[in-house]
């Protein structure tokens, strides 16, 4: 098997170290991993792409690359220059230092790569680890992703036909719980949450010099969303795997839209 993995935090990030554990196991000794990631942090880009400007693309080892661009990009990078003689057979994103769980899905950059993925048909899952309290002091924060990634897409890949049957092809949101291993409980299929109350908002600031700044915020991630999504999923200490697709339709709208119109 080969595997392009991507990321949003930059060709440097530990979770892509993470990541590269995980498709190792996954490609077997006959396989191939290739890394295609951001040569800065993207997060919060979520499915942008450079579509104005052109990016640089350096080769920082064997079958590893940094572009100055999105996750999105990186995507295209490697589906149609580094690889485009060997097409990989899965896209993997992540290890996301943070969950992109609930909200943060849609602005997430790791998602975005997924998605970008999708688009251009091919099979793809973002990986994520949930951080909080209990995963502060450990030597490895993300040992929950490390433990249980190989099983999580596995347990993706087995399950079927990633295409699903609608245009869209699918794609796979996998979020770690903010637990040690040895905590995880185990895996759950969820759907996309909600936080009540968490939302991101922008806060003024001064510099030095006096001008005035804006910061972004994100809102608390201990929030609870609603049983069986993921975001609660993650704070009781389960895997959550929510299959995706870029289709933004609310279908059910479109029905009662379509009967008001005649």
């Amino acid at each position: 098997m080969r595997i392009l993995i991507t990321n949003d935090d930059g060709i440097n990030a530990p979770g892509l170290a993470i990541c590269e554990a995980i498709a190792a196991e996954l490609a077997g000794p006959d396989g191939e991993v290739w890394v295609v990631a951001p040569a800065f942090e993207q997060s919060g880009v979520g499915h942008c792409i450079s579509y104005t400007h052109p990016m640089m693309v350096s080769q920082m080892g064997p079958r590893r690359f940094a572009a100055e661009g999105s996750p999105a990009d990186c995507v295209l990078v490697g589906l149609h220059d580094v690889m485009k003689d060997t097409p990989p057979d899965l896209v993997l994103s992540g290890v996301n230092r943070g969950n992109n769980s609930a909200e943060n899905a849609l602005y997430s950059g790791t998602l975005g790569g997924a998605m970008e993925a999708s688009l251009q048909g091919l099979p793809a899952v973002a990986l994520s680890q949930y951080l909080g309290p209990a995963t502060h002091g450990l030597d490895q924060p993300f040992e929950a992703a490390l433990a249980y990634g190989v099983q999580a897409v596995r347990a993706v890949l087995d399950a079927g036909d990633l295409t699903g049957d609608g245009a869209y092809q699918m794609f796979y949101n996998i979020n770690f719980p903010p637990v040690p291993a040895a905590d995880v409980k185990g895996l759950r299929a969820a759907s996309q949450g909600k936080r009540d109350g968490t939302r991101f908002s922008a806060e003024p600031h001064l510099s030095p010099s006096g001008r005035r700044f804006m910061w972004i915020r994100g809102g608390d991630q201990r929030a609870k969303s609603a049983p069986g999504t993921d975001a609660q999923i993650n704070l009781d200490g389960y895997v959550s795997i929510t299959p995706m697709r870029a289709d933004l339709t609310d279908h059910a709208a479109l029905s009662a839209l379509s009967e008001a119109l005649g």
